[in-house]
């Protein structure tokens, strides 16, 4: 009966989820566990997780952003290249150009290292729910909540510090808040570049080929873990610390697969919101719309200014890289919407789960579709104006980043009128003309989009009045006056002269719009948070005898599925490509950018045969999947995931299990380079294990 019992959930989760699904390893379902056998995967449950050679002990987290694996016993990493493009760019020149050249340390101490980059590696985790959930807990606001969960972080943080002083713990919602686990990291903070190729191939098909499919980039680099030499631990950089021996690290398959293999992804997630109402997904449609139109406009800027200048290309290429992969990620999530009618298939979910609550009488009185219609209605203005806000003011100029700054955080030195705070020399990474122009453009595109006064700061004013309605003459004021743009300059900010200063009155007038935007969400916050909240709740209990998984919140998850093509309009994608498709669009260069590559690479690749290159699998993926190692039935590492596809960028709120997939570079599309390009024998040989 018990045996007949798990078949029967086994395929109820298939039928119910296909391959769709971001599990947590350490409470894994016994029916995922049985579908996951019966699609190829060959070992026992142990080493997914619990043996000392489980697989996940080879994954970690990639300095936060990314996810990669170890494949050496000296601690070598396998990441995406454009995981990677910031600290290659980092150490790039107009001499020594290591985007447009590539990279290989020959020996430890050609090894570069990284400021700000770690690898953690996920030790433990669990369930600490009935801990947290308490009835204080309930009636607490989301402020309230968000304080007492960090009080309860930090000092269990302290209990496991106590234990480990390599150690730390972060507490996560899952399920919207209905659950919270603690999982347990272990952080190494010596992460030095090995090898990097050019970004031509690193980067293949840019702008042009980014989300779609058939792919042909080669996106992998390779980084090294260093360890203090006396304790084998964690440490900060030190010229005297040694390459990390891990626990265990992932071998590499060169039996490939074919279409049907099992493929099972593991890495870090980083946000999704598959239990979302109608009324969310609304609110993220708007959201979508202005977040494409104003990086649109922001790119053309950045785009020109790179193609005047390789000195600026270099400071801008990773900027430029992280702005336009989700401005063309929410251009596709809206037509993903309007093409399958998601807004429309939500609300008859909700139908049914209103039917629900009036036959079981559950969440009666809580749960309210309208009240929550009525909230999200009631902070559609500010929240498309702060959606502008954010996106023409965070992360886009450096005379606002630090206008912002110095009036949210800073730690000034001295006391009293003698407070003062430097803004260290970083011309390195940004240029004047260029970041002048992205700041006139962006204030013009935001006056002419946000028509309401009453979100639009004091400044505009005075650019109508003093600067004759001219946003780039106002800006290239504030870059020729400020203070703020004086490297080196103390900023002294209890005297009279610091708020006369025109760049921070720009600051000011920026933070007291975002605190009143602020405000008005908060209004509101609450009551979308509990209901949307419940909303999950129901959606669980409702369906008590199916497994369910958690959105994604960057925590280790792991996928199952097969490598599979999909259908368009009838038409196959294909599950892979070969050497041949990319000469072919190598040769499209002259006239397609994207394409464009070095004599050598059209060379090498026409010698490479058929060479598979990309390929599909039905695995769960999205951002901070990127470098997620792609194993075999027998834990064994066929890839490295780096994207989604272009039919199915709803998946982060909707996953379509006939159009969902993952693309993966092939490790033997990654060997062959680092082999016939790189020449990296010393590498080769250390994966190896000689």
């Amino acid at each position: 009966m018990k045996k007949t019992l798990i078949a029967l959930l086994a395929m109820l989760a298939t039928t119910a989820h296909a391959d769709e699904g971001m599990w947590t390893l350490y409470n894994l379902p016994n029916a995922v566990f049985e579908t996951m056998k019966m699609e190829g995967y060959q070992l026992s449950y142990d080493k997914l997780y619990q043996a000392d050679d489980a697989i996940m002990k080879s994954v970690v987290n990639f300095s936060g952003y990314c996810s990669g694996v170890v494949v050496s016993p000296d601690g070598l990493v396998f990441t995406n290249h454009h995981c990677g493009f910031e600290a290659i760019r980092s150490h790039s020149t107009v001499e020594h150009d290591y985007m447009l050249k590539g990279f290989y340390a020959k020996t430890y101490e050609e090894e570069l290292p990284n400021k700000d980059m770690f690898v953690s590696f996920m030790v433990d985790q669990k369930d600490v729910t009935d801990q947290v959930l308490t009835a204080d807990f309930n009636a607490m606001t989301t402020e309230q909540r968000d304080h007492y969960l960090d009080s309860l972080e930090n000092v269990w943080s302290k209990d496991v510090k106590a234990k480990d002083s390599t150690l730390r713990l972060e507490l996560k919602p899952f399920y919207e808040g209905n659950r919270y686990f603690a999982t347990t990291y272990r952080d190494f903070r010596d992460l030095r570049l090995v090898f990097a190729i050019p970004k031509s191939m690193g980067k293949f098909g840019g702008e042009t080929d980014n989300w779609m499919w058939p792919r042909q980039t080669c996106d992998f680099s390779v980084f090294r873990i260093y360890c203090d030499p006396k304790t084998g631990g964690p440490a900060d950089y030190s010229k005297d610390n040694v390459p990390y021996h891990p626990q265990h690290w992932a071998r590499i398959s060169d039996e490939g697969y074919k279409e049907g293999s099992f493929s099972m992804t593991m890495g870090y997630p980083g946000s999704t919101s598959r239990y979302l109402s109608s009324y969310g997904i609304r609110e993220r449609y708007a959201g979508n719309a202005i977040r494409a139109q104003v990086r649109g406009v922001k790119q053309q800027v950045m785009k020109r200014h790179m193609d005047q200048s390789e000195a600026v290309r270099i400071k801008y290429d990773s900027k430029y890289a992280q702005s336009s992969n989700y401005w063309k990620n929410s251009i596709g999530m809206n037509k993903c919407i309007d093409s399958i009618g998601l807004i429309s298939q939500k609300r008859q979910f909700e139908q049914q789960l209103r039917q629900w609550q009036d036959s079981t009488g559950l969440f009666q009185g809580q749960l309210s579709f309208s009240d929550m219609d009525q909230f999200y209605t009631k902070r559609l203005k500010s929240s498309e104006a702060y959606m502008y806000f954010i996106e023409t003011f965070r992360r886009t100029d450096e005379l606002s980043r630090r206008a912002l700054l110095i009036h949210n955080g800073v730690s000034p030195k001295g006391h009293g009128k003698r407070q003062h705070y430097t803004f260290k020399d970083n011309r390195d990474t940004w240029d004047y003309d260029t970041d002048r122009e992205i700041l006139g453009t962006l204030l013009r595109n935001y006056r002419e989009h946000v028509t309401d006064r009453h979100y639009l700061p004091p400044f505009f004013q005075t650019i109508d009045e003093d600067f004759g309605g001219d946003c780039q003459r106002y800006a290239d004021y504030l870059y020729g006056k400020s203070k703020l743009m004086k490297n080196g300059k103390r900023l002294y900010m209890n005297k009279k002269s610091f708020l006369k200063d025109p760049g921070v009155q720009f600051g000011l007038q920026l933070t007291n719009l975002q605190a009143d935007l602020q405000a008005e969400f908060a209004l509101v916050h609450d009551s979308i948070d509990l209901q949307e909240r419940l909303l999950c709740a129901a959606k669980l209990r409702m369906e008590e005898d199916m497994p369910h998984y958690s959105d994604a919140n960057f925590t280790m998850r792991m996928s199952y599925g097969q490598v599979k093509e999909y259908k368009i309009g009838g038409r196959p994608s294909g599950y892979r490509t070969t050497a041949p498709s990319l000469v072919a669009k190598m040769k499209k260069g002259d006239s397609i950018e994207d394409y464009r590559v070095e004599p050598e690479m059209l060379t090498l690749m026409q010698g490479a045969g058929d060479m598979p290159l990309c390929f599909l699998t039905t695995n769960d993926i999205t951002g901070g999947n990127s470098g997620s190692p792609m194993f075999d039935g027998q834990n064994r590492l066929i890839g490295l995931a780096f994207d989604g596809n272009w039919d199915s960028l709803s998946s982060d709120i909707f996953f379509d299990s006939d159009l969902a997939r993952c693309i993966g570079v092939d490790i033997r599309y990654v060997l062959f380079m680092m082999d016939k390009w790189g020449h990296a024998d010393r590498l080769i040989n250390e994966m190896k294990g000689k």
